[in-house]
């Protein structure tokens, strides 16, 4: 009669299955992630850039779009340019450039200089180490059907996290107990110390991490249920209209009508019209969105006209809505400062110390080594 097994038997075999089916991938997914939570630094200390102007106030977004439009003429659709807030260059974006159409998601990267009438950097979206590893940690180099595959090893590794903690769960008394390192002369003992106390460490993180990791990942599949358990998600609308000339409306009036309807607001990024949809986008930050980069309130102004069009204020959207604003700077730790950052890197580290410390001790446990 095959003997009946224990819950905590069950959530250690499970632990352990996991970990060794799904380590390896989860711990590149940490060590890249690790990396991308200083990534605009990081980008800057590797491409360094002397074209900066410390008395400019803010971009000139008319020299901005001229000269995008003069360099780039045959780009006829819509660029976003980013309002970094530093006083510095100004960042650009085509999202669809036919030169690397076939790879899905690889926009041409543009760096304009402080007074926006110089194009002092370009590149490709993957074509450089930061955006590789972007390009590695959501989607494992291998496009739409990686970033699949990254949601649902996510999935697992909430699963690896839960059997872990129960694999570990003390009995009643001996909580302070299980909490020390014990007096141990094998090997096997000591590791187990070890990948305990660090899991134990970077469990709370390393569950916000997954949680948010594969909100991102999947959302068509975590989205339900967002909105089953708490209410539907609001989304922004896209006005299309056809042009019939060029706009009449500079951009840097149309920035004037969209701070009008949404006083208080920081802009951070701009959507110049496209040869098939006459209108400016707007996106903006809101005094109670946490993303800076990119927040979620949308404004579009007619580029013929001038007329404003839509406006989507986050702040009056849904709890579901605003929940899901707090995903991705909850991921990149960018909504808790510098000491969010550091525990995020340290968690992404204490990730892969627990794959190869678990496959260390589970290689000398089986005499594998």
């Amino acid at each position: 009669m095959t003997p009946k097994l224990s819950w905590r038997k069950t959530s250690r075999r499970l632990h352990l299955y996991l970990g060794l089916s799904v380590g390896v991938l989860l711990t590149i997914i940490s060590l890249s992630g690790s990396v991308l939570v200083y990534y605009p630094q990081i980008d800057s200390l590797l491409n360094p850039i002397d074209h900066t102007t410390a008395d400019t106030k803010s971009p000139n977004w008319d020299k901005a779009y001229s000269t995008l439009r003069k360099n780039f003429p045959t780009k006829l659709g819509p660029w976003r340019l980013e309002n970094t807030g530093m006083n510095s260059i100004v960042p650009a974006r085509y999202y669809n450039p036919i030169e690397t159409k076939e790879l899905g998601f690889a926009p041409l990267m543009v760096w304009l200089s402080s007074n926006s009438d110089e194009v002092i950097r370009k590149d490709y979206w993957g074509e450089y180490l930061v955006t590789w590893m972007y390009n590695l940690h959501f989607s494992l180099l291998t496009g739409t059907t990686g970033t699949l595959v990254v949601g649902y090893i996510g999935v697992a590794s909430l699963v690896l996290l839960i059997s872990g903690f129960f694999a570990w769960l003390p009995k009643s008394g001996q909580w302070l107990k299980s909490l020390k390192f014990k007096s141990r002369r094998s090997k096997i003992g000591l590791l187990y110390d070890w990948h305990k106390l660090i899991g134990l460490s970077f469990c709370v993180p390393l569950l916000v991490l997954t949680v948010t990791g594969v909100m991102l990942a999947i959302p068509k599949q975590t989205n339900p249920i967002l909105t089953t358990l708490i209410s539907d998600i609001s989304s922004p609308l896209r006005t299309k209209i056809q042009p019939s000339k060029q706009p009449n409306i500079l951009l840097s009036q149309a920035i004037l009508i969209a701070q009008k309807a949404l006083p208080g607001a920081r802009l951070a990024w701009v959507e110049i019209p496209s040869n098939l949809n006459a209108i400016y986008r707007f996106r903006y930050q809101t005094r109670n969105d946490p993303s800076y980069r990119f927040p979620h309130s949308y404004i579009e102004v007619n580029a013929l006209t001038g007329k404003l069009e839509t406006v989507f204020n986050i702040d009056k959207q849904s709890t579901a809505s605003k929940i899901k604003n707090w995903i991705h700077p909850l991921h990149n730790g960018s909504i808790g400062g510098n000491i969010l950052k550091v525990i995020w890197i340290l968690s992404g580290f204490g990730s892969a110390a627990l794959f190869f410390i678990g496959v260390y001790r589970w290689l000398v446990r089986t005499n594998r080594i």
